[in-house]
């Protein structure tokens, strides 16, 4: 599979500045690497900022795809013959790549799953069910998205539990003291956000583990939204649970990762029953494959791993320092232009973001933006976003998202602001 991981995936990037970052030219070869980029919408040439809901596909992914079901389509782990050997050794050297792209300590504590979604499930539904009981707390922040609520909510009222709910300032920013001051001797999990979807705050995560760790509180981080745009070190974090969907990463939908400190995973009972997650099996007693396969049942999205794989190889490839800096210049050269526009209210300033501009206008409901915002080929997000309690921090039923990835220009946000003229000039 060596020539599928390389095709179409850049050699290091020349003409980069000392602060990081992508050269014009860098970035012109960055979007000619994704096809759809070239689609237009409306007669429009497309402008792609709805990233935090899912990213684009470069051609590197695309074309594992295609090649892995042209040339390798077999399953893994059960056949002799060639094909199944191709695929196994593929899909193993995806978990490899993970391994890696996270920096955890060993392949058997990254475990495929559909996305961050399932992967919080999985814990929820063993680690939780298994140590949480009558009276005991799970805390989480208010600006949690939906997969980082409902689980918990499911696990609390099953076992007579509390969730308990650390608040947000109007910036949007973490009230560390009112989270430190919510663990106690009754927690039994932290289960927390490293980057908000609706928001775009970077919570403070590092000290964040520290206060749980303190007083023995194992920590979950969603990781779905922070994924994309630096890098993840889950040994230098220390979290104990970690979790990212694919689709976030420029990787295709339907796959994600869970990684798990080996020491939870080996106590935790598996998730679900079926092939793969077995050793042995008689009608009187089943016993327990070694990891990470307990919490693999059944055949696995085969294809999805492998081109996660090259995804993260791909990005690796442009440098996440890179990423990062050129993101954190789109995301304050949109702030400024956005925010200056008349009617114009910001949600969610917090000092550090990622990647989302949230806002609401007067007189404009953010469907109708997006709808007009449409017609001039540009895409963003308009609702709640899966965060129907930061809706309410805010008093507001949803906002128009701008969200922002590797392949997006400034001149791109010069368009959202064009179109954000355009909606006000129609409502006026």
């Amino acid at each position: 599979m060596t020539a599928v991981v390389e095709r179409g995936v850049h050699e290091p990037l020349r003409g980069k500045t000392a602060a990081g970052g992508f050269s014009d030219s860098d970035l012109a070869k960055i979007r000619a690497d994704f096809p759809i980029l070239a689609e237009r919408i409306h007669g429009k040439q497309l402008v792609y900022l709805d990233n935090a809901a899912t990213t684009q596909k470069p051609r590197a992914v695309i074309d594992a795809i295609t090649h892995y079901y042209e040339h390798v389509n077999a399953n893994i782990h059960r056949g002799v013959h060639a094909l199944s050997e191709r695929a196994t050794e593929a899909h193993d050297a995806a978990r490899e790549t993970v391994r890696r792209f996270l920096n955890a300590a060993d392949t058997s504590e990254i475990i495929f799953v559909r996305g961050a979604t399932e992967a919080i499930n999985l814990v929820a539904q063993t680690f939780g069910r298994a140590s949480i009981g009558a009276g005991d707390e799970v805390l989480i922040t208010a600006m949690e998205h939906h997969s980082n609520i409902v689980p918990w909510q499911i696990v609390c009222e099953e076992k007579g539990a509390h969730l308990r709910v650390a608040p947000i300032d109007d910036r949007g920013e973490l009230l560390l003291d009112e989270f430190a001051r919510l663990i106690g001797p009754r927690t039994k999990l932290v289960a927390v956000t490293q980057v908000s979807n609706a928001l775009g705050t970077v919570t403070p995560l590092g000290q964040m583990i520290d206060l749980a760790h303190r007083q023995g509180v194992p920590v979950l981080v969603d990781g779905a939204q922070a994924a994309p745009h630096f890098a993840v070190d889950v040994q230098a974090l220390d979290c104990d649970f970690y979790a990212f969907s694919g689709h976030k990463v420029y990787g295709p939908t339907g796959i994600g990762v869970l990684y798990g400190k080996r020491a939870f995973l080996d106590t935790m009972p598996p998730y679900q029953g079926g092939g793969d997650m077995i050793s042995s099996v008689t009608f009187e007693k089943t016993i327990y494959n070694e990891l990470p396969y307990k919490f693999e049942a059944g055949t696995p999205d085969i294809c999805g791993a492998i081109a996660l794989g090259v995804a993260l190889q791909y990005v690796g490839k442009l440098g996440l320092k890179n990423i990062a800096a050129h993101e954190r210049d789109l995301l304050a050269y949109a702030t400024e232009k956005v925010g200056a526009l008349p009617g114009v209210q910001l949600i969610g300033t917090a000092q550090e973001r990622a990647g989302v501009l949230s806002f609401v206008m007067d007189n404009v409901h953010p469907h109708d933006l997006g709808t007009i915002l449409d017609r001039e080929g540009v895409a963003i997000r308009t609702g709640h976003h899966c965060a129907q309690p930061v809706m309410d921090r805010y008093q507001i039923s949803a906002t128009a998202r701008a969200s922002f990835g590797v392949y997006n220009t400034r001149e791109e946000i010069d368009a959202l602001v064009t179109g954000i003229r355009k909606a006000l000039e129609v409502f006026r």
